[in-house]
Order: structure tokens, then sequence, then C-alpha cells
């Protein structure tokens, strides 16, 4: 069918500050070409990436950590955005299971985008059930419900997108697979849009 979408799938976490880089070009994929985008929580591991706690980290380690902050602030500022580095090593299994509720709910992009947004300037603690469930509110989604599901259906439903996450072969975020080719990194979408391009995808 000449309408027929392509799913895309996109892994994202929430702590990743390429991972907020990508989210708004990835949206701006579903109005250029015929995709859709399926959103799935990949945890980074920041300690096994980059040299255990933050305590821990050797002085090559560090290099590393700071020149990636450096290279995310300058994407940042071209666009307009605010990314400053977390000051600890956040556990973003909570908020990933907040993004799948949001997503089951038809409103991904909303609830993203203040977490996103709030995470990085340093004024939303992902690890916080009560912050989340405030942005949750303003999203229009049910606090409560979110409360129920981290209880019962959450846990279960995380662990299943992070063994899709092993499957795809999945190592960092934010990694984009069309038509099973991996493309990881905010800076990778102009090779996503050709590819789309290539196979005739463009509105």
């Amino acid at each position: 069918m000449a309408d027929a979408l392509l799913t895309i799938k996109l892994y994202y976490d929430y702590k990743s500050p390429f991972a907020y880089l990508a989210m708004h070009p990835a949206y701006a994929l579903m109005e250029s070409h015929r995709v859709r985008l399926h959103y799935i929580p990949h945890e980074l591991d920041v300690r096994g990436a980059f040299g255990g706690d933050v305590n821990e980290r050797p002085e090559r380690e560090w290099r590393k950590v700071r020149y990636l902050y450096l290279d995310a602030r300058r994407f940042a500022n071209a666009r307009g955005m605010i990314i400053r580095g977390p000051e600890k090593i956040f556990d973003s299994k909570l908020s990933l299971m907040s993004g799948l509720f949001a997503d089951k709910h038809g409103l991904f992009r909303p609830y993203s985008d203040r977490v996103f947004e709030r995470f990085f300037k340093r004024e939303l603690d992902i690890e916080n059930a009560a912050a989340l469930a405030a942005v949750m509110t303003e999203t229009v989604l049910d606090a409560g419900a979110f409360e129920r599901y981290v209880a019962h259906d959450g846990p279960r439903e995380l662990s299943e997108a992070f063994a899709a996450g092993d499957r795809d072969g999945i190592f960092g975020v934010p990694t984009f697979i069309v038509d099973n080719e991996p493309f990881w990194g905010n800076d990778r979408i102009e090779w996503v849009v050709k590819k789309l391009d290539a196979m005739g995808l463009r509105r």
C-alpha cells in the first residue's frame, strides 16, 4: 500500500543527553517520511561505559565524559537547548517505566519532552516517583494508575523491553533500527533519512 507506514524502533534512556538530542529530529521523520516510531526503553550502563561510580573513575574516563558532554552542549547550543551534566549516576528504571506508561496512553511525546528537558536542566529527579507523577498530571496522565502500573505490570514490561534491546544488539542510546539496520547516535539521523529515501518512503 502506498500509505503503509514503516515502523522504526527508537531505543532511548532519559538520562542520555544524546537521546534527548535525537528526539525532535526523530519526531520529524514522521512528518517527512511514511514511518511511525516505536519507543523502546534501554537503560544506559553509565558505570560500565565510563569506569564505575563517579568517585571511582580514573582520569582517562573523566576525560571521555567531559568530552562527550562538551559535544552534547555543542549540539544543544546550536538548537537553543540546555544540557547540564547530571551530578550523580541516576537509576532510570522508574522513569523508563513511566515512558512505557505514557506511550501506552498515547502521550509519550508530551510527557517525554518534559522529562528530558527538566532532567537536563537539573529540575527533575527521575528516581523520584512523586516528581514523575507531577509531570504526569501536567500531561493529563493518571498518576495513580502509574503507581499501580509500577506495582504490577511495569517491571515485567520494562524487562521485556530490555530483552528486545538485547535481541536487537543494542549497546547504547539513541539507537534507531530501520528495516533491521541499526543507527547509533543523534548524529546518525541524516543516514536514517538517506535510507528512508532510498526505500521510497519520502512523503
